[in-house]
């Protein structure tokens, strides 16, 4: 029962106070250009590289990135760049 509370409560200072939902929810924030640039904000960290996947932890699961010729070309604690040929994104629920 605490646990629908706390939602509601979340869900209801989100809409009164016009605030963004991935920063309530501790959502992460997936920014693509085309297939050649992908941008999250808000991971738990990178759990896998190489130059045809990235996996990050998310809150909530993981995310898989699939693809070509990756490099990162900005990462910090919760956020990154990632530069290649995306081919595919799954959400990994856990």
């Amino acid at each position: 029962m605490a646990k629908k509370w706390g939602q509601f409560v979340r869900d209801w200072i989100t809409k009164k106070m016009d605030l963004p939902s991935d920063v309530m929810m501790d959502l992460p924030r997936i920014t693509m250009v085309g297939q050649i640039h992908i941008y999250v904000e808000n991971h738990r960290g990178l759990l896998t590289f190489s130059d045809k996947e990235l996996r990050l932890l998310l809150k909530q699961g993981q995310l898989l990135v699939k693809g070509k010729a990756f490099v990162i070309k900005m990462i910090l604690p919760e956020e990154i760049l990632l530069e290649g040929k995306i081919d595919q994104v799954i959400y990994i629920n856990e």
